[in-house]
């Protein structure tokens, strides 16, 4: 084994942790040592989002004392969310290729590491792993309208893990100022990639806090508003009901003079403005949406906020 010929590219591995101090310490060890075997150089950085937990002690305890290579520990300043925590490990990483963990629950098989990194250099630049599991029922409905609407080059898709090339780091921070959801931009930057699906070898039950459910929401729509365009779409809808409304409104009401009928002309109005100030006020809803939005992205000047980076050695 010592004998093996290792990677000469530097690799950093990119881990989020949330509330994770019993499955961060057997995801290290496992992560550690699978580097450690195939690559000469690389580094770990352990992203905490603000965790209550003992993850903080976790991840130093490792570092300290069976760590094969110095450890960073990223504190967030509070709890910010997958997206943002991410990025901000994904900015401190150097490496050639970065492995990105959303999450350290592993229900795939070691080899799967590996694969997904020689994958890379086939000359895909973004490569992931998506375990071939049934997903909720709101992730899926997420997904085909997500696809559906929006026009990016692949589709997205649940994903486990990926690797990014420096190349396709660079290309996506020059497409946007701040990166609000990085698989949108990762399919949608113009460089080859690819996705390895496998069986997921258990199975999983993740459970999210209060607040992270909260910003999964939050992601949800923001990215359904910003990256597709559906927000258009219902407006013109809404705007053709309006039409039909003042359509129908006119028909009724010269229906009811050709008859003859006396007409008291209140229930026609108060009819049609409820359906035209319904109308109106929709695509108000969705102008003021896009126009926060735009307005975060364009005059935001930190895209994140962290209180200390710590590096960890024996």
């Amino acid at each position: 084994m010592d004998n093996k010929i290792k990677e000469a590219n530097f690799v950093s591995a990119v881990i989020y942790i949330h509330n994770n101090e019993r499955e961060i310490t057997p995801f290290l060890e496992w992560l550690d040592t699978q580097l450690d075997l195939n690559f000469k150089k690389y580094e770990i950085i352990c992203v905490d989002d603000g965790s209550m937990d003992a993850s903080e002690e976790a991840v130093r305890a490792y570092g300290k004392n069976r760590a094969k290579e110095a450890v960073s520990l990223l504190h967030m300043s509070y709890f910010q969310g997958l997206e943002v925590a991410m990025n901000a490990g994904v900015d401190l990483a150097i490496g050639d290729f970065v492995f990105e963990f959303d999450t350290v629950c592993m229900d795939y098989k070691t080899e799967l590491l590996m694969q997904v990194y020689r994958r890379s250099l086939e000359g895909f630049d973004i490569v992931s792993a998506s375990a071939m599991r049934k997903n909720k029922w709101t992730s899926n409905l997420f997904y085909r309208v997500f696809n559906h609407f929006s026009k990016t080059q692949y589709k997205i898709q649940n994903e486990t893990f990926r690797i990014l090339s420096r190349r396709a780091i660079n290309r996506v921070h020059s497409l946007s100022k701040t990166i609000p959801y990085r698989k949108v931009l990762y399919a949608n930057c113009g460089l080859l990639a690819d996705c390895i699906s496998y069986t997921p070898s258990q199975k999983l039950e993740r459970s999210f806090s209060d607040e992270q459910a909260k910003m999964r929401r939050t992601l949800a729509v923001d990215s359904l508003v910003l990256f597709t365009n559906i927000g258009y779409k219902a407006a013109v809808t809404m705007t053709g009901v309006m039409m039909v409304a003042t359509l129908a409104a006119a028909i009724y009401a010269v229906a009811v003079f050709a008859l003859g009928n006396p007409i008291q002309g209140w229930t026609t109005t108060i009819l049609f403005l409820a359906v035209s100030f319904f109308g109106l006020f929709s695509i108000l809803t969705i102008i003021i949406k896009y126009l926060s939005l735009i307005l975060q992205l364009v005059f935001k000047k930190q895209k994140y906020s962290f209180s200390s980076i710590e590096k960890i050695t024996k």
